[in-house]
Order: C-alpha cells, then sequence, then structure tokens
C-alpha cells in the first residue's frame, strides 16, 4: 500500500511539468480516479489506474482538485482525476489490424490495457478525438468498437 499525505503541487504547474513528461515517456505516470462522494473527504482508499492501493490522507485545510500530484520520485507519479475512469474497449479483426491498431495506439501515446483479444484505451480526451484517429479503421470493419465507458 502507498501513503499518500497532502497534495505536492498541480501537474499545470511549471515546476512539476518537465519531470511529469518524462514520466509519461517511461510510462510512470499512474491515475488515481475519486469518484464525486470522495472529493471531499479527508481519508480514503482507492486504487490507481495500475492497481496500486492508495491510502490518502489531508489534514483539515486540505483542498483536493483535479490534476493535483500526489506523489513524485523518478520513476513514478500519482495524478488526481475526479470522476470514475473513462475506458473505450477495441477489438482487432485480425492480426494485421492488430499490428495497425497497436501502432496508432503507441505512436498517439494513448494508455492502453490489454482486455481479452482487445484493447481497452483510457480516455484523457473526448471519445470522438481518439475515434477520429482510427476512423479509417472503424470503417473498413478493420477493428471493432465493444463500447464505452464515457
Amino acid at each position: 500500500m502507498l501513503r499518500l499525505h497532502g497534495v505536492l503541487g498541480h501537474s499545470s504547474d511549471p515546476s512539476f511539468r518537465g519531470r511529469l513528461h518524462r514520466l509519461e515517456h517511461s510510462d510512470g505516470i499512474e491515475l488515481l480516479f475519486v469518484p464525486p462522494e470522495d472529493v471531499g473527504r479527508r481519508r480514503f482508499r482507492a486504487d490507481t489506474d495500475r492497481g496500486t492501493d492508495c491510502a490518502v490522507s489531508f489534514d483539515r485545510d486540505g483542498d483536493l482538485q483535479d490534476g493535483d500530484v500526489l506523489y513524485l520520485d523518478e520513476a513514478r507519479a500519482v495524478i488526481v482525476r475526479f470522476g470514475a475512469e473513462k475506458v473505450w474497449r477495441l477489438r482487432p479483426r485480425d492480426q494485421a489490424a492488430a499490428l495497425k491498431l497497436g501502432w496508432n495506439a503507441g505512436n498517439l501515446h494513448w494508455r492502453v490495457r490489454f482486455d481479452g483479444d482487445g484493447l481497452a484505451i483510457l480516455l484523457d480526451a473526448p471519445l470522438e478525438t481518439y475515434r477520429a484517429r482510427v476512423r479509417s479503421l472503424l470503417e473498413d470493419g478493420s477493428v471493432e468498437e465493444l463500447g464505452a465507458d464515457v
């Protein structure tokens, strides 16, 4: 369990941007999705999108905001996101489609997880933004949409 107390700063703060950018490229960013009912709490437990169990606590004067950095070291950062994780699920038709989808996901730096024989894409922007990037694969039937939790 990772114990997190207080906020280190906000992910948009220029003093964090360089380190966070490097961690993005080394797959070191973990997102902690905080449901609305837990946003005002001073203590709660939640798992990051990578499965890290976190025990979170704040002082009475602490205030949590979307994008806050709760943990940062050379290998990993934990950043708060409000609401539920948004996921788009896709399944390639064959190996060639899987390669094309994988290339697009990697080239576009999408956060993904393998989901059986499909791909779960963790959304950081509106779904239509992602669809537009692989529209040709969707339109020619190479890739099938299995649904979205948005």
